[in-house]
């Protein structure tokens, strides 16, 4: 089951957030041999505004970090305020096993117009 973990983005900024992958003890999960995704959406089954986070796994994978941006151009396209939904993925590469590892609901910000 993944872990659940709410977030908020700033609509016009650059955002970029780290995570922490845990195992069943809450012990960091060693990512040595893992690559990472992670998506947001407006809902589970909606097909508009599906965004793709850049991830990039800490230099040091046993740390479990995982690092999610996205640049101000990303954030400055969503509908704002409004709330999306998000996952992260974990690929095992040596048998291509999938893992969700975290969920949750991030919260977009507007920014001021002029």
């Amino acid at each position: 089951m993944a872990a659940r973990a709410n977030l908020q983005i700033d609509q016009g900024a650059t955002f970029s957030t780290d995570v922490t992958v845990s195992d069943t003890n809450g012990d960091a999960f060693d990512l040595t041999g893992y690559t990472a995704s992670a998506k947001m959406a407006k809902g589970y089954a909606s097909t508009r505004t599906r965004v793709v986070f850049t991830t990039t796994i800490n230099s040091d994978p046993t740390t479990g970090i995982i690092t999610l941006s996205l640049t101000a151009d990303q954030t400055d396209a969503l509908e704002a305020p409004a709330r999306y939904v998000y996952d992260i993925e974990i690929l095992k590469t040596s048998d291509s096993t999938i893992t969700r590892v975290i969920e949750g609901i991030i919260t977009v910000k507007p920014s001021v117009t002029t």
